[in-house]
C-alpha cells in the first residue's frame, strides 16, 4: 500500500458507535425543541446535529431522503426526521422521531388556542397578534426568495413558477393540479435526460468538508429492513391506513357528513394527500377552504394562527390544528365550546401526520433503492419550481388580508382573484410590515426575533391608545 494510502486511511474518521433507540430518543427530542424558524431552519437544525455533529448519515443519503419527503404530502421536515429515525430503528425509530419532532408543537398550538378563544378579544392579546400578522407576512416573503433562489436556475423552472403563480392566482386553478401538472413535466424531463429540471440539491450543505455517507453510523449500506416482502408491505400498509382512515370511516357512519368532526376529518385527510410543497404553499389552499367556503375562522384569524405555529416549536403545517380547534369550538353543537375545539384540533392533527408515517414506512424502503434516480430528481426540481409560484400567490394573500381591512373580489370571464379596497389601508400595518421586511432582509434578523419585535411594538401601540 502506498504512503499516500496509508495516509487517506488514517485521516478517515472512525464511525461512530451503534446508537440504542433510547439514546436517540434524547437527539430526537433536542432537535423537536430546537425545532422553531420553518421547514428550511428545521432540515438546517437536523444537518447539523445528525450529519456534522453525531455523523449519524452522510450528506448524500441526507439529501436523498429530503428530495424524497420534498415529493411527499405533508410537511418534509417531519417526515425526513421520521425516515432517518426508520433507518437507524427501524419503525419504532421512526416513530419516535416523528412524533416526538410534532409533540411540542401539538401542545404549544393547543394551549395558544385556548388562550385565543379565552381571551382573543381582550385588547392586550388582540394587539399581540396584530403585531404577528405584519411579521408573518415578511415570514412568507423571505420563504419565496429561499425557495425561488434553490429552486429557479433555468429559464424553464422561472417559466413553472411563472405559470403556476398566474393558474392560482388569477385564474383558480386547484392547488394540487398545478403539483402534479409539475410533477409530470418534471419527471419527462428528468427521464428522457433533458437538464431544464435538473436538481441542483436541495436543503442545507456543509461550509467544510462533506461528510461522507461510508464513514458516518448508517454508512453506505442498505439496511436489512429496507427489503421488505411483499407480505410486510402489504401489513404495513393495512395498519397504518386503518389508523387513518378507520376513525374517518366510524365519524362518518356515526354522526353522518355534515357533522363538524366528520368535516374536519375529511377535509383534513384529503389535505393530507394533496399538500405538497409544505405549510406555505398550501395554506392559500386551506383558506380558500376553511374561511370561505367552510366559515370555520376569518382571515385574519388564519393569520394569527399562522402566527402561532411560527413562534412554537415544530412544523408550520401545525397551524392546522388550530384551524380545526376553532371550527370545532364554533360548531360545538350539544359539547361544551372548548371540549369540542380540543376534540377538533387533536383530530385534525391525527389525520394530518397519520399519513405522514404511511408514505415513509411504505415507499423509504423503495426510494431507498433510488438514489439519484433522474426522473425523480426532475419530478423534485419541477415541483419545488412551481411552489415557488404557489408561495408567492400565499404572500400576496397575506399581505392583502394584513394591510387591508377589506377586499373584492374582482370576476371578468376566467379572471377571479380578490383585489385591495384602498381607502380601507391600515397605516399601523403597514409600518410593522415595513419594519418586519427590513428587520428580515436588511438587518438579517432571525424569524424568532422579529416576530418577537412586530409582538412587542403592536402591545406598544395598544398601549398608547394607537390600535384597538
Amino acid at each position: 500500500m502506498s504512503s499516500v494510502a496509508l495516509d487517506s486511511a488514517a485521516a478517515a474518521p472512525a464511525r461512530p458507535a451503534p446508537v440504542t433507540l433510547g439514546q436517540a430518543f434524547w437527539v430526537w427530542l433536542r432537535i423537536a425543541a430546537l425545532s422553531f424558524g420553518g421547514p428550511a431552519g428545521q432540515i438546517a437544525v437536523m444537518h447539523r446535529i445528525l450529519v456534522e455533529e453525531k455523523r449519524w448519515i452522510g450528506e448524500h443519503r441526507f439529501l436523498h431522503a429530503l428530495n424524497y419527503c420534498m415529493l411527499l404530502p405533508g410537511p418534509e421536515a417531519q417526515q425526513l426526521a421520521t425516515y432517518i429515525g426508520w433507518l437507524m430503528h427501524k419503525t419504532k425509530g421512526g416513530i419516535v422521531a416523528g412524533a416526538l419532532f410534532v409533540l411540542p408543537g401539538l401542545v404549544s398550538i393547543m394551549a395558544l388556542s385556548w388562550v385565543y378563544v379565552l381571551y382573543g378579544k381582550v385588547g392586550f392579546v388582540s394587539a399581540l397578534f396584530f403585531g404577528l400578522k405584519a411579521a408573518v407576512l415578511a415570514v412568507v416573503l423571505q420563504a419565496v426568495v429561499r425557495i425561488g433562489s434553490r429552486a429557479l436556475r433555468s429559464t424553464a423552472a422561472r417559466l413553472l413558477a411563472a405559470a403556476a403563480f398566474v393558474l392560482i392566482f388569477f385564474l383558480g386553478v386547484p392547488f394540487p393540479l398545478i403539483v402534479l401538472g409539475a410533477g409530470l413535466i418534471g419527471w419527462a424531463a428528468g427521464r428522457t435526460g433533458h437538464p431544464a429540471f435538473r436538481a441542483g440539491g436541495h436543503g442545507p450543505t456543509a461550509k467544510g468538508a462533506v461528510v461522507e455517507d461510508a464513514d458516518t453510523l448508517l454508512g453506505e449500506e442498505l439496511p436489512d429492513h429496507a427489503r421488505p416482502g411483499w407480505r410486510e408491505t402489504l401489513r404495513t400498509a393495512l395498519v397504518w391506513l386503518a389508523l387513518w382512515l378507520v376513525p374517518v370511516a366510524a365519524l362518518l357512519l356515526l354522526l353522518g357528513p355534515t357533522n363538524v368532526f366528520t368535516s374536519i376529518a375529511t377535509f383534513f385527510s384529503t389535505l393530507a394527500v394533496v399538500t405538497f410543497g409544505g405549510a406555505y404553499a398550501v395554506l392559500a389552499y386551506v383558506a380558500q377552504q376553511a374561511v370561505e367556503a367552510r366559515g370555520w375562522l376569518t382571515a385574519p384569524e388564519m393569520l394569527d394562527g399562522l402566527g402561532m405555529a411560527e413562534t412554537t416549536p415544530g412544523p408550520l403545517i401545525m397551524v392546522l390544528q388550530f384551524v380545526g380547534f376553532l371550527g370545532a369550538y364554533r360548531k360545538s353543537g350539544a359539547l361544551p365550546p372548548l371540549l369540542a375545539g380540543t376534540l377538533g384540533g387533536l383530530l385534525a392533527t391525527w389525520v394530518t401526520f397519520v399519513p405522514c408515517f404511511l408514505w415513509i414506512f411504505l415507499g423509504a424502503p423503495f426510494i431507498e433503492r433510488l438514489r439519484g434516480n433522474p426522473a425523480v430528481a426532475g419530478a423534485l426540481s419541477a415541483i419545488t419550481a412551481a411552489v415557488v409560484g404557489v408561495v408567492l400567490n400565499l404572500a400576496i394573500w397575506f399581505a392583502l388580508h394584513t394591510l387591508f381591512r377589506q377586499t373584492a373580489r374582482f370576476h371578468a370571464g376566467p379572471l377571479d382573484f380578490d383585489v385591495p379596497v384602498f381607502a380601507s389601508l391600515d397605516p399601523w400595518a403597514l409600518l410593522l410590515a415595513a419594519g418586519a421586511i427590513g428587520a428580515i432582509f436588511v438587518l438579517r434578523a432571525g424569524v424568532i426575533v422579529t416576530l418577537a419585535a412586530t409582538a412587542a411594538a403592536g402591545v406598544a401601540l395598544h398601549l398608547l391608545g394607537l390600535i384597538g
